[in-house]
């Protein structure tokens, strides 16, 4: 019986990978949970409402709002203008749609105030893209044929993708921050109670970019520690 080091990819699996695998889980339950238990808390506006309301106290025009079939799907897109809202937050009016939305309108702001964060991403963008859909083949190929270029690139490449993930976090985090403080300073929402709850609901969406980025971290180490002992 071989000897159990911690630094081993099997030690690393059980001692990283695993655990940030089942915070992962743990956020997305948060999410759920919080998004249900607000979705009881009425609001005089609908999910709609306060995406446009938000772009309004921000100066921003010419952003389109829509509603999608699909569910757990709200985002901005930054080609077409258009914030795209689910069912359940387009015309809902309660306080989990309205962060959400109030979210998304965050997002758009941020394009049309040019945040610094949203440029850098766009520029490396192509990179991690590549980096996302090059990684696995690259180290699956490498690792079947023993060819160690192979692994290294399969590696850079992991890590360009994981770079998207890290700088997608602040653009996260500002983007709930915008959408709290315009809520609370324009008045669409009053009630004190109504935008300390937006707070935990917005708060428990960004972890959920956390454990993301915590699970390819983990990955990224164990996948080091797997390329250094095959040598």
């Amino acid at each position: 019986m071989g000897e159990f080091h911690f630094y081993s990819p099997d030690s690393l699996y059980i001692y990283l990978v695993i655990p940030a695998i089942i915070i992962a889980i743990w956020s997305q339950i948060k999410v759920k949970t919080a998004f249900s238990k607000y979705s009881s808390r009425r609001t005089g506006i609908s999910g709609a409402d306060a995406a446009r309301l938000v772009l309004e106290a921000n100066g921003v025009k010419g952003v389109k709002i829509e509603q999608v079939s699909s569910s757990l799907t709200d985002h901005y897109d930054p080609r077409t203008n258009v914030i795209r809202l689910s069912e359940s937050v387009y015309g809902a009016y309660n306080l989990s749609a309205v962060g959400v939305a109030a979210h998304e309108a965050g997002h758009a702001v941020q394009y049309a105030y040019g945040y610094p964060a949203i440029k850098a991403r766009s520029v490396i963008l192509p990179v991690c893209n590549l980096g996302s859909q090059l990684s696995l083949p690259l180290l699956v190929i490498g690792f079947i044929f023993n060819f160690h270029l192979l692994v290294k690139l399969g590696v850079i490449f992991f890590c360009a993708a994981l770079l998207f993930q890290l700088m997608t976090l602040p653009i996260e985090f500002n983007a709930s921050r915008r959408a709290v403080k315009t809520v609370s300073e324009s008045g669409i929402l009053t009630d004190e109670k109504d935008i300390k709850a937006l707070k935990k609901v917005l708060f428990a969406a960004a972890m959920t970019y956390v454990a993301a980025l915590l699970v390819s971290l983990t990955q990224l180490i164990r996948l080091i520690a797997v390329t250094k002992r095959r040598r």
